[in-house]
């Protein structure tokens, strides 16, 4: 049996299905950076302080920063406490782990826990009354953390006994984190205008530390900036397009739209993402939740995934929140490693949703997941290149029928060319485009030729060192069944 028609028809296929994703990436910057761009240009509209205050529908902010061994977690304190949004509605909880204040890392001399409250006692009356500390007893990962303060007692505590959980939000920041001062002032100004949303998923940016990075790192921190940019806020903003068109469908034509609703979300939808960090849920459905998820390595995906399944719609938010990047290539390896983990993990939550509720979304949550995550992931690097190759290559044997020889051999010469010109230099300049809104100075360009150069050529560097992550914890479950996780480790820099 001849096999090359049918490796000619695969090659094609991927061929033009890489050369189409790039091109929707590129769609998807632009999208969320114009999405960006227009909501900067109008912040003079958000509602002032004075009118939130006295706006009993203006929500209250429960903001979580979990903590553990964080040398540098006072920056993001203070760049929360100093949010254009009224003291008395907001209230911001780092959440340690007891082990730590029972057993400091070395190098840090004092445990978090211990550094947040010497910074709170140098605070103002006011913002210490914003500003509170608990601490998990016994094991648990970030999600445990979260979920401990929003145990009954300590949301009593905080927020006192009348609290409206449906008037509250729950925000969620890593110890990295630089947030926009206005974050609060926008979800408000959105939830006072309408019906609001119930959830909320910022623009994130992996540039905290871009100064303190070198020519390698920082190409990577362009290039993970970039999938938050062109990938997760692009396809929420898409994603509410296409619900309400549908929606206006089902009001004019509910026939119709019956007929068409399972291919609409089979084929149309997509699923949505939390990220972690500028990241807000309302506080009933949270409960409604349990709370975070804890069974997966990653309880930001786990919690998107849910929140999807139970027809929320995340809304995107334009205010941008930097975040660092890992600083070794050994660390972004590790950080990598662990979302994957969470990947793998979150298949068997797809999973037990689907037979929970088996609808055309929840099929279709499951199928792009194990298919654009699970298995494309470890294997991309390798597997577009070759099949590249092989497309220009096969495409000789049908030089005699002129447009398909030229579509075969357009398809790779066009994804590889959109390689280069997306990943190495749209990204850059659409990223930097950002830099005027960031909520810290920071100089994106490219200074030197040498800088140019490499920054065009080796956009895949990033992509690259996720591979080797996914593969480590493939390997780890192939050898021993189990991957250990490991914490982005942000003391030796």
């Amino acid at each position: 049996m001849d096999l090359t028609p049918i490796l000619f028809a695969i090659a094609f296929l991927v061929n033009f299905r890489a050369a189409l994703r790039l091109l929707i990436d590129w769609k998807g910057m632009l999208t969320t950076v114009g999405f960006v761009k227009g909501a900067y240009a109008s912040l003079d509209r958000l509602p002032a302080d004075s009118e939130l205050e006295e706006a009993d529908r203006a929500p209250t902010f429960l903001h979580l920063v979990p903590a553990y061994q964080e040398p540098a977690i006072t920056a993001t304190l203070e760049a929360l406490l100093a949010s254009r949004y009224p003291h008395g509605r907001l209230h911001v909880v780092v959440v340690t782990k007891e082990k730590e204040e029972r057993a400091p890392h070395p190098a840090m001399g004092i445990s978090t826990g211990e550094r947040v409250r010497r910074f709170r006692a140098e605070l103002p009356p006011y913002a210490q009354k914003m500003l509170w500390q608990l601490a998990l007893p016994g094991p648990g990962r970030k999600a445990e953390q979260l979920n401990w303060a929003l145990r009954p007692e300590a949301l009593r505590e905080i927020l006192g006994e009348a609290v409206d959980p449906s008037r509250v939000f729950v925000g969620v920041s890593d110890a990295d984190s630089l947030p926009d001062p206005n974050v609060y002032r926008w979800i408000a100004g959105e939830e006072l205008a309408g019906p609001g949303g119930l959830a909320y998923q910022g623009v994130t940016l992996s540039l905290a530390n871009f100064a303190r990075l070198d020519v390698r790192g920082r190409i990577s921190a362009i290039q993970q900036s970039s999938i938050f940019v062109r990938i997760t806020i692009a396809r929420l903003i898409n994603e509410v397009k296409r619900v309400r068109l549908f929606n206006r469908l089902c009001a004019r034509a509910p026939r119709l739209a019956r007929v068409l609703r399972p291919a609409f979300e089979l084929f149309f939808r997509r699923a949505q993402i939390c990220l972690g960090h500028n990241q807000f849920v309302r506080l009933d459905w949270l409960q409604s939740l349990g709370g975070f998820p804890t069974a997966g390595a990653t309880e930001d995906s786990t919690l998107g995934y849910e929140l999807c399944a139970r027809g929320v719609l995340i809304t995107p938010m334009p205010m941008l929140e930097l975040n660092d990047l890992p600083e070794t290539p050994e660390k972004i390896i590790r950080q990598n490693a662990r979302w994957y983990k969470g990947v793998l993990d979150d298949v068997s939550h797809l999973w037990r949703i689907w037979r929970r509720a088996p609808t055309a979304f929840n099929l279709a949550q499951l199928c792009r997941h194990v298919g654009n995550k699970v298995i494309e992931w470890p294997i991309a690097a390798g597997v577009y290149p070759v099949l590249g190759f092989l497309g220009w290559h096969l495409a000789y044997i049908y030089r005699d029928h002129f447009w398909l020889f030229v579509f075969a051999l357009a398809c790779p010469s066009v994804a590889l060319g959109l390689t280069v010109w997306v990943g190495g230099i749209v990204t850059q300049a659409l990223i930097e485009e950002l830099a005027p809104f960031l909520p810290k100075p920071v100089d994106l360009r490219r200074k030197s030729l040498g800088e140019k150069f490499w920054g065009i050529f080796r956009c895949q560097t990033y992509w690259l060192l996720a591979t080797r992550g996914a593969w480590r914890v493939l390997w780890a479950l192939a050898r021993r069944g189990r991957y250990e996780l490991t914490k982005t480790d942000r003391i030796t820099r």
